[in-house]
């Protein structure tokens, strides 16, 4: 007897009907095709940086340095609350809708055409986090129905994109060691990618792979020389894992067990070489005499294989790091021409003052040049791109002191550029990068680890270079180091930069202002007032055939944490946490 009253194969229908739809509703949502065609797509931003290679570049024109001066605000929405820190996330937008980071690991997602909140979700932290520079994310990651983040005490977690309800949860890492994610992850070849932060307390930076659908860790990556990667099969690692060089090759002793070196800004995926392109931070701890040798992988990028995690290659921007420039500075593909023949490159700006253009198929030095002002620290680079160093200006060692000799150094650790993400015109050849002229007096101190504890050695005074600005946004030539133009800002410049077609460069500043200029001559075209510093990097997309821009406004971040003479630049800027979404009015839309 059939207790349902229906036939066995109406029964059959009704599942075969019930599994094709549950199959069409898990590849709902972003696909690997998505991604792959984030530089081409306008009508939705699938992956951070716009395009896989982290270009920040739209082909977006209808807003252009014609029209751009009536850019209309048309909604924003608050994040509420008492947690208006630092906001530094890139939004995301898919089918509608808008999927943002918020301070303290928070995810919002709300209606892209009114700026409604559909949902939000609060991550639960514990009392004992340590971020190192302030309580900040960097965005989401999006895939299938998921969208996916870090969080501060290093867990990723899941949420469904349509309720925000929690779908699986993961913990990288032990926050009782000093680790951290404040990083958007990373979605490439159908695997989540994401680095850890913590390089201050001696962590053993990391990066790994997960499955996106349930969190299964599918590889590891540690970043510090010494430290073994492995391929995880059924949850247990394969024996044979992937070197990571002979202990204390270029480390003394054991200090490459906390060696740091934390990949904590995330990196991004090239197509054209199959490779992650990752940079890492700081080696452990900052006090370099307790560490002679180059300290591999610290302060370098990476170029790794998405299927086991295995380094092909590596650059190291600042060895024997002794002044805290994490070289973590995204590393940005982009194609040129010299000679008839089209050269595959990379380019990133560290924050130790030089700007560097590899050979992303080898991570051979092509060319580097200063892309700040005063550089005292390096007197220039070599042939291969190594520093010649100044010893001059490096801080003395303790010896039988408790402090060692002080020197001034310039760029001061926050670096020449520090975080924020760059722009590559494909149109006018040009990155815009958003840098910092400032300088520190820098000093040594003993120091021994301790798990979770600070792990530094050092000490520090932040001061400008000069007097009317510290914050500088250049356009730079990648093939000739020359400047084009620059704009000078009073306060750091800590925001992210986006690039269009339209001939205009988006960035915001401290003061609170989202501002636009001429891609070629760097003349300021429009600016409005957030009401909060913006320190997030703008996007722009295009919706109901009408282009929008969108940005993150909120004060905070690493700046105003440190002090010092900066700090009275800063004192008097307000904290926030808003999302600002501008167009252009349809009757003013200019026709080309």
């Amino acid at each position: 007897m059939n207790p349902t009253g229906f036939t066995q194969p109406f029964v059959r229908t009704a599942l075969f009907a019930a599994i094709a739809f549950a199959s069409l509703s898990a590849v709902a949502g972003v696909t690997d095709q998505d991604i792959s065609d984030s530089g081409k797509r306008t009508d939705q931003i699938v992956v951070n940086g716009l395009n896989q290679q982290g270009q920040r570049y739209s082909t977006l024109d209808t807003l252009n340095t014609d029209n751009v001066k009536e850019l209309r605000p048309v909604w924003a929405l608050s994040f509420g609350g008492e947690k208006q820190r630092g906001q530094q996330a890139q939004p995301m937008i898919k089918d509608g809708v808008m999927y943002v980071t918020a301070s303290y690991s928070r995810v919002f997602a709300a209606d892209a055409r009114t700026g409604k909140k559909l949902w939000q979700y609060d991550a639960r932290l514990p009392d004992g986090i340590m971020p190192c520079c302030d309580v900040i994310n960097r965005g989401v990651a999006l895939y299938g129905d998921l969208v996916i983040f870090g969080t501060l005490d290093a867990k990723l977690v899941a949420l469904n994109k349509d309720t925000g309800k929690v779908v699986w949860k993961k913990t990288v890492a032990d926050y009782k060691e000093g680790y951290s994610i404040s990083a958007a992850p990373l979605v490439a070849k159908g695997k989540l990618i994401t680095g850890v932060a913590g390089g201050e307390f001696g962590v053993v930076g990391k990066i790994e792979a997960y499955d996106p659908s349930n969190g299964e860790l599918l590889w590891t990556r540690p970043t510090v020389e010494g430290h073994m990667g492995y391929v995880y099969k059924d949850g247990k690692p394969v024996e044979n894992g992937i070197s990571g060089g002979a202990p204390g090759k270029t480390w003394p002793g054991d200090l490459w067990k906390t060696g740091g070196a934390a990949p904590w800004l995330g990196g991004f995926y090239d197509p054209s070489t199959d490779s992650l392109l990752f940079g890492t931070g700081n080696p452990s701890p900052w006090n370099s005499h307790l560490r002679p040798g180059d300290n591999l992988f610290s302060s370098s990028r990476l170029a790794l294989n998405p299927e086991d995690g295995s380094i092909k290659w590596h650059f190291q921007t600042t060895p024997h790091d002794g002044w805290d420039y994490d070289g973590v500075n995204e590393l940005v593909s982009f194609d040129y021409q010299d000679g008839g023949k089209t050269i595959k490159a990379a380019a990133t700006a560290d924050r130790n003052g030089f700007f560097y253009v590899l050979d992303r198929t080898s991570g051979k030095f092509i060319r580097g040049f200063p892309f700040v002002d005063k550089i005292t620290w390096a007197k220039g680079l070599d042939k291969d791109g190594r520093p010649i160093y100044d010893d001059a200006h490096r801080p003395g060692a303790p010896g039988d002191e408790k402090k060692g000799t002080s020197v001034f150094v310039a760029p001061s650790f926050l670096g020449g550029k520090n975080w924020m993400p760059m722009a590559y015109s494909q149109d006018t050849g040009l990155f815009y990068v958003p840098s910092n002229e400032w300088g520190m007096d820098m000093w040594n101190e003993g120091v021994a680890y301790k798990k979770g504890a600070a792990y530094l050695g050092a000490g520090f005074t932040i001061k400008p270079l000069n007097e009317d600005y510290i914050g500088v946004l250049r356009a730079i030539d990648p093939k000739t180091g020359k400047e084009v133009w620059r704009y000078k800002n009073y306060a750091p410049l800590w925001g992210g930069v986006l690039a269009t077609k339209g001939n205009l460069v988006f960035t915001g500043n401290p003061e609170g202002f989202l501002m636009a200029f001429d891609a070629r001559s760097g003349k300021k075209l429009y600016e409005f007032n957030t009401g909060s510093g913006v320190i997030a990097s703008p996007v722009t997309w295009e919706m109901d055939g009408e282009q929008y821009v969108t940005v993150v406004s909120g004060w905070g971040g690493a700046v105003p944490l440190w002090g010092g003479e900066v700090a009275k630049r800063i004192k008097d800027l307000d904290q926030g946490g808003m999302i600002w979404t501008f167009k252009l009015p349809k009757d003013l839309v200019a026709k080309h």
